[in-house]
């Protein structure tokens, strides 16, 4: 193929792929060890399963230098604005992962102290179910995080896309209303 026979697009696909591997290839999540689960998040940095590898080996205590917040636990109705607040400081793009089933949904805490899944408060691209899950599990959750990052639009500004998924959960009836699933 010769130099003129090039398709248009050639620059930018190659540009959004090496985007993509250099964000994936960098991630520093901010720890946000709520309960159990921060246990399990905190072994993956031991030398046994070793973050590292993966370019992660510091987990941030700033907001500002992280873009990826693992939320590890279940979040309290009274620990839900800090939650938020730290998302709003960090970096753009950011990313969330939800450790555990009780950050995914409350878990066996199903009362009115404890937020029933965080994606209420923050935006989640991973759930990691488990009580709490292994070590193993969340490396490859993150293995699984990294695969969608390598593989977003590089020009597609990320907060437009949250608003519009956060827009659509808004609008969308409660489940109580939907035919046949509550009686």
């Amino acid at each position: 193929m010769s130099h003129d026979e090039a398709t248009p697009g050639f620059f930018t696909a190659n540009l959004e792929e090496v985007a993509g591997l250099i964000q994936k290839s960098s991630m520093w999540p901010v720890t946000f060890g709520l309960a159990c689960c921060a246990i399990e998040m905190m072994a993956t940095a031991s030398s046994r399963f070793d973050l590292s590898r993966f370019g992660m080996e510091v987990f941030r205590a700033s907001p500002r230098q992280a873009d990826l917040m693992i939320v590890a636990g279940r979040v309290s109705q009274k620990m839900a604005p800090v939650v938020r607040q730290v998302y709003d400081q960090m970096a753009e793009p950011k990313w969330v992962l939800s450790m555990g089933v009780c950050a995914s949904s409350g878990g066996m805490f199903n009362n009115y102290a404890i937020v029933q899944g965080v994606d209420h408060i923050v935006p989640v691209d991973i759930y990691l179910p488990g009580c709490p899950p292994r070590p193993e599990m969340l490396i490859n959750a993150l293995l699984e995080l990294h695969k969608q990052v390598r593989t977003e639009p590089l020009f597609q500004h990320r907060r437009d896309v949250i608003a519009a998924v956060e827009r659509a959960a808004l609008e969308a009836p409660p489940l109580s209303h939907q035919k046949g699933l509550l009686k």
